[in-house]
């Protein structure tokens, strides 16, 4: 059996499954030797489940033996994020407050995934919440980035990341609930998806902190691998009413037709690394290359007032579950329980109001898509920063504030519509550099097709962190 399984794509791995090339066991096996001499590095998984994983991979080598494979992801190891539940698995959160949690059932996700013949191996790690731009915790301690271990691999799915992007898994289910796949995916070479909501159907999971503005989404190394994850897992379902009425994702990409993408390099004067502005502008001609009207401009949309009331939801959703746990004050991280207090505060005038606010705002966005294809921006302003800091103070010498470096992202969970991250060209450190790709309420399929062609004419996929090949 070859020793680089790891650098194979989902589809090449469906393949020579199916073609007896190695057993499921065999590729487990891989994984599994894998985390064990690499993962100390990272801290990117944080949980095993390798008795789980056998029985799941055993499972599928019968079905491959009798010629009945479930899906494309039959057979083929995966993580999830640690705010996602699992049966029988840790679900930690990154805090005290739930360092006890094993849940009895599955999340919704987690259900399909399993239908889908796919072996879970284990869950990553998170800040606490999930609720931070950079991962770690008081329970399992900091997620380093595989491209500079000492770095930060974004957040909060930095262990999912982290996790694929070092060759641990060949993909991951993470979630984003303000930029936590995109801005990450970014600073790991890594396509991710936060799905338009209820492209991916969720139910029966941990309390919703940021109302609907959170959903789960695919993190993997190509286009077409989070394709084939959201052609598989991504069909309505009636647990969840916001999953229907969509057309389902083809298997295989489709050329897309031409289209008209906006290229906002910044919002106002908040500062974007010099590096990373540049990359994306290189990669925004690129799709003009490709014979897509490309234009340079402003966001066509005004995000002040949701970006001045964005910490409503978290506090307001933190409140909540202090409400709930009687425990909450005396085992939670002294911020997350002055945001609980905050929404203690405020009142119910004040939450609906906001509220409101977002539906405005996504008819406003959709306005804006009638007449706009696409709206590609930076994924992240600023590079990663040391791994035990929560956000870089600094950005191109102007102070930037603890989001100063994820303005590009949390409007896109505001509207509702799906941001697609992908690798720009690495910065002259060899640290990757992203983009992301926002398009019309449901477009996902667009989506994956436009970034299918891109990556067909600027492949990112064979290039690797050096820890992956220790």
């Amino acid at each position: 059996m070859q020793h680089d399984l790891y650098r194979l794509s989902i589809r090449e791995l469906g393949a020579q499954l199916r073609a007896g090339a190695f057993t499921a066991t065999q590729l487990l096996d891989h994984f599994l030797e894998r985390i064990a001499r690499i993962n100390p590095t990272l801290n990117a998984i944080v949980a095993l489940d390798e008795t789980g994983a056998r029985q799941a991979a055993a499972e599928a080598d019968a079905r491959f033996a009798a010629g009945q494979p479930l899906s494309a992801l039959d057979g083929i190891p995966v993580a999830i994020k640690d705010n996602i539940l699992v049966k029988g698995m840790p679900c930690v959160w990154g805090t005290e407050l739930y360092r006890d949690y094993k849940p009895d059932h599955d999340e919704l996700p987690v259900a399909l995934l399993k239908e889908a013949g796919a072996v879970i191996i284990g869950k990553t790690n998170v800040p606490e919440f999930t609720l931070r731009g950079f991962t770690g915790n008081v329970v399992y301690g900091p997620t380093g980035n595989p491209w500079n271990p000492e770095l930060t691999p974004g957040g909060s799915s930095g262990g999912s990341v982290s996790a694929v992007a070092a060759g641990l898994v060949p993909y991951s289910l993470g979630t984003d609930g303000g930029g936590s796949i995109r801005r990450p995916s970014g600073y790991n070479n890594l396509v991710g998806l936060k799905p338009s909501i209820g492209r991916i159907a969720r139910a029966n999971g941990l309390p919703a902190l940021m109302n609907d503005c959170e959903v789960v989404g695919p993190i993997a190394r190509t286009s077409d691998d989070v394709r084939l994850i959201m052609a598989t897992i991504g069909g309505a379902n009636p647990a969840d009413q916001r999953s229907h009425g969509f057309a389902d994702i083809a298997f295989k990409a489709l050329k897309p037709p031409r289209l008209k993408i906006l290229f906002v390099e910044r919002f106002g004067d908040a500062p974007v690394d010099p590096e990373i502005a540049a990359h994306c502008r290189a990669a925004a001609e690129k799709f003009a290359a490709l014979g897509h009207q490309v234009e340079f401009g402003e966001l066509p949309l005004s995000i002040d007032a949701v970006t001045a009331g964005w910490g409503k939801l978290g506090n307001a959703g933190l409140a909540m579950l202090a409400a709930q746990k009687p425990d909450f004050y005396e085992k939670v991280s002294p911020a997350f329980a002055d945001q609980a207090r905050a929404g203690e505060k405020l009142g119910a005038a004040e939450y609906i109001a906001f509220l409101e606010l977002l539906v405005a705002f996504r008819a406003e966005a959709g306005a804006v898509f009638e007449t706009v294809d696409v709206i590609m921006t930076p994924s992240s302003a600023a590079n990663p920063w040391p791994k035990a800091q929560q956000f870089p103070p600094v950005i191109d010498g102007k102070e930037a504030g603890p989001r100063g470096h994820a303005l590009f992202t949390g409007w896109v969970n505001a509207c509702g519509h799906p941001g697609l991250a992908l690798p720009a060209a690495p910065g002259a450190s060899g640290m990757p550099i992203g983009f992301q790709l926002v398009g019309g309420f449901g477009s996902d399929d667009l989506l994956l097709d436009l970034a299918c062609e891109y990556e067909a004419a600027a492949p990112w996929a064979d290039r690797w962190p050096e820890i992956a090949s220790m």
